[in-house]
């Protein structure tokens, strides 16, 4: 029976093209965040392939990219344009380099040939518009953004049209957008945050509220929304329930600087004066160039009859907000009370420039005059109060304090110009009247001692960094993708984050100074 030799059987597997060989091992290892491995097989596939693996200069690109050197990684991402030129992505990729460059223009010269390749990239339309808001471009970054929120909704391109509204000084139609965006989103605990604070921001407290609570059902260390509802506690009086509030906050961000503006205020509002000025001066340690930390720290220093450092604080808010009147009103008190009396009334006479609707000013200021025997002047000081008071009574904008309004009557006696002044406001009852005018301080308050241990708060301040949470953008559906790329969102310092939370307390701090009626 012959035998037969079977011939051994031989299968030939599919072999990979040179330049694709390591894609897959490259691509586990950078999903795996295994970097230092990912980057030694790139080194191998472009000196296999001599630099023309697209996949291996791309992902070696992201990497430069996560370690901050944006130049090498434009450059790579570039490359990658060029060896493969009809693709969309390398060009988004181009694009968000240049942006990250600060280099606006020529991100929006690439992301424009990106839309030619295609027209129906929501991420693209989001990008241009972000750039153009860069710019202050803001019609062309409107329709970017709409146009991106027909091709696809995304909540962060309802943030950042909102946010373009807000910059044009447009409250009520940025409202508009995030009423729709929560609509879309209505667990979005930003969204809903941020809305609730422009309800805050118009006084709308019942919905500011209702979002504001929303916010924290969902999230409840939600430290935006939990530093706003403080705020408007904070507002009403209620200072111990704030303050509960504000110890969850300074849990999650401990170097926030409106946090610690708002516990000083707190403090100040308790009359805990060597408190208050511990926390103003750690808000003004973190943020330094915060004219309403310095405008606080002013103030309380006025109040504790501390005229030098309140003139040293106030002077340096008058540098960051030159267009205030009641900064000079107040730094014009200080000087009064240093003797500074020329510099005083050149104070007043800026302050009376600037604000023409506080009668309080006219009335320190005629109270200075009159205490240097300028009669004349003074009377026509309180000729100009009794305007702003009329307009004031007619638009029903302001509640007179009872100590302006004893000092305004004594000054109409003094001017022999009668009581005629009639004051039909419903006056409120001050809580903490307190007395730093421009004639000599009241007697009967006395000097808290100096503050040189004050700044020892500030040594434990430390830098907070934040993150900046980036969505991702659509992938490509297909094996091995590249990683896609991802919509642009504004740097940390355009956000409007805690800071909104401020804007109550700056009420609260209007009625702090009317109580400020000079002597």
């Amino acid at each position: 029976m012959p035998s037969f030799i079977s011939a051994p059987l031989t299968s030939h597997l599919p072999e990979l093209p040179i330049l694709e060989r390591r894609n897959w091992l490259i691509h586990l290892h950078y999903v795996r965040k295994d970097y230092d491995a990912c980057k030694m097989i790139i080194k191998e596939q472009l000196q296999e392939s001599h630099g023309m693996c697209e996949y291996a200069v791309y992902v070696q690109a992201l990497i430069f990219r996560l370690e901050g050197k944006i130049q090498e990684s434009l450059e790579l991402f570039q490359t990658c344009s060029i060896l493969n030129p009809q693709s969309a992505d390398n060009l988004k990729q181009v694009a968000r380099s240049l942006f990250l460059l600060g280099k606006h223009k020529a991100a929006i010269e690439v992301y424009n040939e990106a839309a030619k390749l295609n027209e129906k990239d929501w991420e693209i339309s989001h990008n241009l518009g972000v750039c153009y808001m860069y710019l202050k471009h803001f019609n062309k970054a409107r329709d970017q953004l709409n146009k991106a929120l027909q091709l696809n909704r995304h909540d962060l391109t309802y943030i950042m049209l909102g946010k373009i509204h807000l910059l044009e000084g447009e409250t009520d139609k940025a409202i508009e957008v995030y009423k729709t965006a929560v609509e879309f989103s209505p667990e979005n605990t930003e969204l809903l945050t941020t809305l609730g604070l422009l309800y805050l921001q118009l006084g709308a407290y019942q919905k500011a509220f209702e979002h504001l609570g929303n916010a924290l059902t969902y999230d409840p260390s939600n430290y935006k929304a939990i530093l706003a509802a403080g705020s408007m506690m904070q507002t009403h009086g209620d200072f111990d329930v704030a303050l509960t509030k504000y110890r969850v906050v300074a849990c999650a961000v401990p170097e926030s600087p409106p946090l610690w503006n708002n516990i000083g205020m707190c403090f100040f509002g308790k009359k805990k004066y060597v408190a208050a000025i511990s926390c103003l001066k750690r808000a003004n340690y973190l943020a330094p160039f915060d004219w309403k930390i310095l405008y606080n720290l002013g103030l309380v220093h006025l109040t504790m009859q501390q005229y030098a450092s309140a003139f040293h604080f106030l002077s340096a808010a008058v540098n960051f907000q030159p267009k205030m009147g009641e900064l000079y009103m107040l730094l014009a008190v200080a000087l009064t009370n240093l003797e500074d009396t020329e510099n005083a009334k050149r104070s007043y006479e800026q302050a009376v420039a600037l604000d023409q609707c506080n009668p309080l000013i006219n009335l320190n200021y005629a109270v200075l005059l009159y205490n240097q025997g300028d009669k004349k002047g003074a009377l026509c000081q309180y000729q100009e109060m009794e305007k702003k008071v009329n307009v004031l009574k007619e638009t029903n904008t302001l509640d007179f304090d009872p100590e302006m309004v004893d000092m305004a009557q004594k000054m109409g006696a003094a001017l022999q110009v009668g009581e005629s002044l009639v004051w039909t406001k419903p006056i409120k009852d001050s809580k903490a009247k307190q007395r730093a005018a421009s004639g000599k301080p009241s007697s009967t308050q006395q000097p808290l001692g100096s503050n040189q241990a004050l700044g020892q708060a500030m040594s434990s301040a430390a830098g907070y960094g934040k993150t900046i949470q980036l969505s991702s953008g659509g992938g490509i559906s297909a094996p091995l993708a590249k990683p896609p790329s991802l919509p642009l969102e504004p740097e940390p310092g355009s956000e409007t984050g805690p800071e909104e939370s401020t804007e109550p307390q700056e009420r609260r701090k209007e009625k702090c100074k009317s109580r400020l009626a000079a002597e």
